[in-house]
């Protein structure tokens, strides 16, 4: 039975009936013990969501939809590696790449070549082709073989190692590589490849740009692809024909999906950009909560609440759209990765059962970081008339500490959440002494919906565990909505079509089986 059907889904559905009528200021007014009772602390953390629409009826009817939906018993399949990915036939494990002790043997044994290969590279053990250390890496790869390390090695960047450049390329666009490569030096330039199968074409491209700029400086030289080039994959042929030494090929499993994938081999670029006990303490911080998902009861769980919230505001607010406010600049990339951890995840339209779904379960996820958004897209959050569900991130202590810089940032967060949620009355503004011709401007409608994320600071640990919190999340979001949320189909026929298109580009060809739009701007092109 779909979701929708159940009675607990009903009577959830007469509930928000009443409930929506209702403003967060009556809801606060009305229970003093609101930021106690929609608040919960876990390891360091505080998530605060007395500022969501919901009152003690809300939160016991989302729980009983959690139950009537089976989070425990997906959570424990999950957990035990079944294949719950069952349009792939794979299982869904990424979880054991931080198991630590318990992780299995090969994920164990990946770790280990890990480490060695970062205190190579950082002691200067391992040199080029010219016998120079190397002191850039540049990590090729696209989706999550680039968010992830590229999110979190910006993220980290108070840990940066000193005396090592880590960059990232993932756009087939020459506008992204080449003016890097200008401004790099071939003899002192190591390039990481990721890709699972090494067929994906944007970093295939980009990988092939690499080489070929490498060995116009290197010459005859025969071992410079073998030491300027590492792979990250499994398909050990196409590495070798590429000139990548099989000691330089890192493995991971189809049972690690993409964008679940940063703490695997994909992560190599993190750890050397911010060494290698960083990336142990990344680990630790996702093992954390993985602990805490796997046993915290459903109540005080910090990934399901999540999940309930957005499920409520999506479906039963009416929020088309999920906006992620960091007030960490280090967290600027942040939205993106979520975008797609979440987007990438949860966006479908069809149940494991093959059937189309009642209702939209993933929300457009987009963001910036605070304070830069206020001066962007705050006034629509503020008078747009639209619903928007709000994630604040807010960092106890900073990671970059200046005098006068982190009193006002908090200042602004905590502002922001609360102007979003109460807004500004007509009274209020009389008592302001605004004129009365201006009052229709300044009337603030509030009733915003948002959640308060504190972490005490960010450091590798705390961002594994904010990472595998909204991992667990969306998975929380799939079991509920009874979704895949591991296989991504939806990104397979824009690549079918590229390469249909791709030789039409480049000399005229029977298009016929295009629509009169793309055969128009295929004749546009082949003519610039």
């Amino acid at each position: 039975m779909a979701i929708t059907n159940t009675p607990t889904w009903q009577t959830l559905a007469t509930h928000a009936a009443s409930l929506r009528q209702r403003h967060l200021r009556e809801l606060f007014a009305a229970d003093e013990q609101r930021f106690s009772r929609f608040s919960r602390r876990q390891d360091g953390l505080v998530l605060d969501y007395s500022k969501q629409r919901i009152d003690a009826d809300t939160h016991r009817l989302l729980l009983d939809l959690a139950a009537a939906a089976d989070i425990d018993g997906w959570r424990r399949k999950m957990l035990a590696g079944e294949t719950i990915n069952h349009t792939e036939g794979r299982a869904v494990h990424h979880i054991a790449l931080r198991a630590g002790d318990a992780a299995p043997a090969e994920v164990r044994a990946v770790l280990e070549r890990m480490r060695d290969c970062c205190e190579n590279i950082h002691g200067g053990i391992w040199r080029g082709w010219t016998g120079q250390r190397i002191t850039d890496v540049v990590n090729i790869g696209i989706g999550g073989s680039d968010l992830g390390p590229r999110m979190a090695a910006r993220a980290l960047a108070a840990w940066q190692q000193p005396d090592l450049r880590v960059h990232f390329v993932a756009n087939v666009d020459g506008a992204d590589i080449a003016p890097l490569l200008a401004r790099l030096d071939p003899r002192t330039t190591l390039f990481i490849i990721a890709s699972k199968t090494f067929t994906t074409q944007e970093t295939l491209i980009n990988a092939g740009t690499a080489r070929a700029w490498l060995l116009a400086a290197a010459g005859d030289a025969d071992d410079a692809v073998a030491k300027h080039f590492i792979a990250i994959s499994t398909a050990r042929e196409r590495t070798r024909q590429f000139g990548i030494a099989d000691a330089n090929v890192f493995e991971f499993w189809d049972w690690v999906g993409g964008r679940f994938s940063l703490w695997s081999a994909i992560g190599l670029s993190l750890a050397l950009a911010v060494g290698w006990r960083q990336f142990a303490a990344l680990l630790a911080g996702a093992r954390s909560m993985d602990e805490h998902f796997a046993s915290a009861p459903a109540a005080d769980n910090l990934p399901l609440t999540l999940a309930l919230l957005s499920l409520w505001n999506t479906h039963f607010l009416g929020a088309r759209s999920a906006a992620v406010l960091p007030y960490s600049q280090s967290l600027e990339k942040l939205p993106a990765y979520l975008q797609q951890l979440e987007m990438e995840s949860n966006g479908k339209q069809t149940d494991r059962a093959g059937q189309p779904l009642s209702g939209v379960p993933c929300p457009i996820v987009w963001g910036e970081p605070g304070t830069n958004g206020q001066h962007s897209f705050y006034q629509l959050l503020h008078q747009g008339g639209q619903i928007v569900a709000c994630d604040f991130i807010a960092l106890a202590a900073s990671d970059f500490p200046l005098a006068g810089h982190h009193r006002p940032l908090l200042a602004n967060c905590l502002a922001q959440s609360a102007a979003l949620a109460f807004g500004q009355t007509a009274a209020e503004v009389r008592a302001a002494g605004v004129a009365e011709a201006l009052l229709p401007y300044k009337l603030f409608p509030g009733n915003q919906p948002s959640t308060t994320l504190v972490l005490p600071a960010l450091n590798a640990h705390t961002l594994g565990q904010l990472l595998a919190l909204y991992e667990h999340k969306t998975f929380c979001l799939g079991v509920l909505w009874n979704i895949n949320s591991f296989d991504q189909w939806g990104v397979e026929l824009g690549k079918t079509l590229a390469g249909r298109i791709e030789p039409l580009l480049a000399a005229a060809g029977d298009d016929s089986a295009f629509d009169a739009s793309t055969r128009g701007l295929l004749t546009l092109l082949r003519q610039s």
